[in-house]
């Protein structure tokens, strides 16, 4: 059996912690693919609030003006579909780092991972 742990081959066996402008690049690469993730996932959400409802979404869901149940439902729907957005671009990123430079980036730690390809 490997003792890599299922990691792939090349990917460092440590915490990376990476210099300066690793972590630049990091921060640059990853929040940017989040930022558009995100901002893709709230037009599909609106766009399927709109197909399904026959409305637009609350622009303030917090306003009394808006019944309790569509803003409940559009608080789980929007948060629940731009998280995993969020998610999937966040992994994504970090599993392209990892095969671009061999090591995770800065911050993440390896003992939770099983491969970069997950």
């Amino acid at each position: 059996m490997s003792s890599n742990n299922g990691r792939s081959p090349g990917l460092a066996a440590t915490t990376t912690q990476g210099s300066p402008g690793a972590k630049i690049g990091w921060k640059i690469f990853g929040g940017v693919s989040t930022v558009l993730a995100a901002m893709a996932a709230r037009k599909a959400v609106e766009a399927g609030w709109k197909l399904t409802t026959g409305k637009k979404p609350p622009d303030t869901p917090e306003s009394p003006l808006i019944s309790w149940s569509e803003a409940i439902g559009w608080a789980v729907l929007s948060g629940t579909v731009v998280g995993l957005a969020r998610l999937a671009a966040t992994r994504s990123a970090a599993a392209t780092w990892a095969r671009s430079t061999g090591s995770l980036p800065p911050g993440f730690k390896t003992s939770a991972t099983k491969s970069v390809t997950s």
